[in-house]
C-alpha cells in the first residue's frame, strides 16, 4: 500500500471526526447562546456608560479622560467584534467560499470595518449637524439605514450566487491559442508581480461588495457616542473615539479572516485540489450566498425599533 493510498484512506474517517467535533462545538455554543449574548450586551452597555463618563470628564476639562476614552473605545470595538455581528458573518462566508490572497484577506475586512466608523460619522453629522434633526428623527433615520444595509447584504448574497452559477457554465471554445508577446517571470521587471498583482488578480467587484456590505451598517454604539459628543460640543473627541472603536473592530475581524482563510487552505489541501472537487466550490458558494440572504432577512426583520426619545437614552446614556 502506497503512502498516497494510505493518506486517501484516512481522509474520510478524519473528516468524520472533524465533523463530530464541529457539531459538538456547535451544540455547546447553542446551549449557552443566550447567556453568551447577554454577557456581550451587558459588557458593551457597561463600556458604553464608561465612554459617556469619559466624555463628561472631557467636557469638565479633565483631559485625562481623553486617554481613557480612546482606550475604552478600542476595547469596545474589540468586544463588539467578539460578539455576534454582520461583519463577521460576511467575512467568514466570503473567505470560506472564495480563494483569496493573504494580502486581500487582511485588507478587505480591515477597510470594511473602518468604513463602519466612517459611515457612523457621516450618518450623524449629515443628519444631526447638516439637517439639525431631533433625536427621534435620528432614530427613525437609523432604522431606515439598518433596513437598507440588510437589503445590501442580501443583494451581495445574490451576487455571490450569480457568480457561482456563472462559473458553472461551460467554457467557450477558442479557435487558436495566441502566443503572448512577452513571457512574465520574476526577472522581467514589468511591474505585474508583487503586491499590486496580488490584489489585481482577484475579483475586485466581489471585494468591493464585501467592503460595502460591512461598512454600510454603522455601529449603533458609535452613533450614540457621536450624538452625545455632539450634544456636549466636543465633536472631535467623539470622532476620534469612533475611529479608535472601528480600529479595534478591524483588527479583531482581520484576525478572524486570517483564521478562516487558513482553515480553508488546510481543508482544500486535506481533501486535495484535483478536478474531482472543482464542482464542489460553486456549490459551496451558492450555499454561502443563500446563507447571506437568510442572514440579511433576519437582520431586516430584527432591526432595533424606533425610539421617540432617541437611541442614546434607550441605551442607558
Amino acid at each position: 500500500m502506497t503512502a498516497q493510498r494510505l493518506t486517501h484512506d484516512w481522509r474520510i474517517p478524519t473528516a468524520g471526526l472533524m465533523l463530530l467535533i464541529v457539531l459538538a462545538a456547535g451544540f455547546t455554543l447553542h446551549s449557552h447562546w443566550n447567556a453568551f449574548i447577554q454577557w456581550c450586551l451587558a459588557s458593551q452597555i457597561t463600556l458604553h456608560r464608561y465612554l459617556v463618563m469619559y466624555l463628561l470628564q472631557l467636557n469638565n476639562h479633565q483631559y485625562s479622560g481623553g486617554l481613557w476614552l480612546l482606550t475604552g473605545a478600542f476595547f469596545y470595538g474589540v468586544l463588539h467584534a467578539i460578539g455576534p455581528g454582520h461583519g463577521k458573518f460576511i467575512v467568514t462566508t466570503y473567505l470560506s467560499t472564495n480563494k483569496e490572497s493573504l494580502l486581500a484577506a487582511r485588507v478587505v475586512p480591515f477597510i470594511g470595518s473602518l468604513m463602519q466608523g466612517v459611515s457612523a460619522i457621516l450618518f450623524v453629522f449629515i443628519l444631526a449637524v447638516g439637517f439639525n434633526l431631533a433625536s427621534g428623527d435620528l432614530s427613525t433615520s437609523r432604522w431606515y439605514v439598518e433596513k437598507i444595509s440588510a437589503v445590501m447584504i442580501g443583494a451581495f448574497g445574490a451576487f455571490v450566487i450569480y457568480q457561482a452559477l456563472k462559473s458553472l457554465r461551460p467554457p467557450k471554445m477558442t479557435v487558436r491559442a495566441i502566443k503572448p508577446l512577452h513571457q512574465h517571470d520574476e526577472q522581467c521587471g514589468c511591474g505585474h508581480h508583487g503586491v499590486g498583482a496580488d490584489l489585481a488578480q482577484g475579483d475586485w467587484k466581489t471585494r468591493l461588495g464585501v467592503i460595502l456590505a460591512i461598512g454600510a451598517r454603522p455601529c449603533s454604539g458609535a452613533i450614540m457616542i457621536l450624538m452625545f459628543s455632539n450634544a456636549l460640543g466636543i465633536v472631535t473627541w467623539g470622532m476620534a473615539a469612533v475611529m479608535t472603536m472601528a480600529l479595534g473592530t478591524a483588527l479583531s475581524i482581520m484576525g478572524l479572516s486570517l483564521a478562516v482563510r487558513y482553515a480553508r487552505e488546510r481543508t482544500v489541501a486535506f481533501f486535495g485540489g484535483g478536478s474531482s472537487l472543482r464542482w464542489l466550490m460553486p456549490l459551496v458558494k451558492i450555499v454561502g450566498g443563500v446563507a447571506l440572504i437568510l442572514f440579511a432577512t433576519v437582520l431586516f426583520l430584527t432591526v432595533i425599533p424606533i425610539s421617540a426619545n432617541g437611541d442614546y437614552i434607550a441605551a442607558g446614556c
